[in-house]
């Protein structure tokens, strides 16, 4: 499920704008549906320019209305009525998602016969000081099995030993079981998930096992008209 809604605090719109001769949300779609990977793949979105663009390719829409906290809130609601075990959810701005990290995401609910994971998502090691500094990188610290301890946009652990100090900046790619994602919907928002504003911390909060993935995929996620303009040279570099 991939949520696209048109509005964006830092860039409005930018779900709609063009990387190539198509639109983010489009290549987000398109990306996501040729791995082949999934028995359905849904855009859920609140308008209609969204809509028709996905519904000219082929594909399947979910309108959503309402207001919510965020995307996860959003692909929550859709879900109620959607029958499946497992659901993936891809955000709108991740035009270049890759197959792996996917694949990898359902396996591990694959071998997890015991169901200790109540979600998964992925992190990459995070090694530039600018970015570790950056808020607009979320850090992840996770125990000897990869599950997730803490998420914060400032550096974790703290950097007193900037030698022996390792971190990974959190992809905000998640695989949901669907009761998980039905109870992070109906689960209020806690005083650490609001000072941070990063909503997996909502199942911290509450107990949930997140089980984090490294990864080498970094993704081109088109947050500000900046990271589009990276998007468009990234593509640009690629179509030589």
């Amino acid at each position: 499920m991939i949520p696209a809604r048109y509005q964006a605090s830092r860039f409005p719109g930018k779900l709609l704008a063009k990387i190539g001769t198509q639109s983010v949300i489009l290549r987000t779609y398109l990306a996501v549906k040729n791995t082949e990977l999934f028995d359905d793949v849904y855009v859920v979105t609140d308008h209609d320019d969204i809509e028709s663009e996905i519904v000219a390719a082929g594909g399947k829409v979910i309108r959503s209305e309402e207001e919510y906290e965020c995307g996860t809130d959003r692909i929550a609601a859709a879900s109620e009525n959607i029958d499946a075990d497992i659901i993936i959810n891809v955000q709108g701005d991740e035009p270049f998602m890759e197959k792996e990290p996917l694949r990898l995401m359902i396996q591990e609910f694959k071998n997890d016969t015991a169901s200790k994971i109540d979600l998964i998502s992925l992190m990459q090691p995070l090694t530039d000081w600018e970015l570790i500094e950056d808020p607009s990188f979320v850090k992840v610290i996770v125990d000897e099995e990869n599950f997730a301890l803490y998420f914060s946009r400032s550096p974790i652990p703290y950097p007193r030993d900037k030698s022996k100090a390792k971190f990974n900046h959190h992809i905000g790619v998640y695989g949901f079981r669907k009761k998980t994602l039905i109870d992070f919907y109906n689960l209020p928002m806690g005083k650490l998930e609001e000072a941070e504003k990063i909503e997996c911390i909502r199942y911290l909060e509450f107990g949930r096992n997140i089980k984090m993935i490294p990864t080498q995929y970094s993704g081109l996620k088109v947050d500000t008209p900046e990271d589009l303009k990276r998007a468009i040279d990234y593509y640009n570099s690629t179509t030589i």
